[in-house]
């Protein structure tokens, strides 16, 4: 329901594209038809992935939860413990056994038996691998913080592949205090910013922790340049729409 709800929302407050590694050579100009909401043709996230997703703002769930949809996946997200106690979330959390982090506990491993065991019944799992916001205030972006090393863990335990997960935009929906994330939200449909989700190709970490933990990071770093990039190109391409023709396109 999270996700279908999401699939259905995202387009009120901005305009979401996707696109892949694997698609790349076929997919056509990101920049080519700025008003258009349309998905690349991009391939469907195999059950039993983890995919590990770049974190910069409140709004990720909701762009990257749409962006699966659209893929025709239902991931298992692994989310901070707090969302639990939100009335009505808390409750759809539980329904969808989606699976609670508590941080800084004797429980924190929890949450990786728990995504083992979805793993193993054919789920896809959302992480996040740097396991927390940037303290970064504006809308602008950064790339990936440092990861910690739950997503290493997770995929030697299972032996499943990481699908790496870029996206860039959101923090144009929500960034900085309450009061900027609130007219954020309450402007978005007005300004319809542009959204951008990247997968990369699939891949199998190392053994090793702390090899796995980079490696796994690099990927989902350039999956978010090539958002960041997507979008930039796509924002330019709107700017010289909107800007209508210059002096020399008018000049008799």
């Amino acid at each position: 329901m999270l996700s279908r709800t999401a699939a259905l929302l995202l387009p009120v407050f901005g305009h979401l594209r996707i696109t892949a590694d694997t698609a790349a050579d076929t997919a056509s100009d990101p920049a080519s038809d700025p008003a258009s909401d349309t998905a690349d043709t991009v391939p469907t996230v195999a059950p039993g992935s983890i995919v590990a997703a770049n974190h910069t703002s409140l709004a990720d769930p909701v762009v990257v939860l749409a962006a699966l949809h659209r893929l025709g996946a239902r991931p298992v997200v692994l989310a901070t413990a707090g969302l639990w106690r939100i009335p009505l979330l808390g409750t759809l959390l539980r329904h969808e056994g989606h699976i609670a982090v508590h941080r800084g506990t004797a429980r924190a491993a929890e949450s990786l038996d728990a995504a083992a065991e979805a793993l193993a019944a054919g789920r896809v799992v959302l992480i996040y691998g740097e396991g927390g916001l940037p303290r970064r205030r504006d809308s602008g972006e950064l790339p990936p913080g440092p990861f910690r090393s739950g997503l290493a863990r997770l995929a030697h335990a299972t032996g499943a592949p990481v699908v790496p997960l870029g996206q860039a935009g959101s923090r144009r929906l929500t960034s900085g205090g309450r009061a900027k994330q609130l007219a954020g939200l309450a402007t978005a449909p007005v300004r319809r910013p542009g959204l951008h989700v990247h997968l990369g190709a699939p891949l199998h970490l190392p053994a090793d922790t702390a090899e796995a933990t980079a490696r796994a990071h690099h990927a989902v770093t350039a999956a978010w340049t090539a958002a960041s990039r997507h979008a930039a190109s796509r924002d330019a391409a709107i700017h010289r729409t909107t800007a209508g023709p210059g002096p020399e396109a008018t000049r008799p």
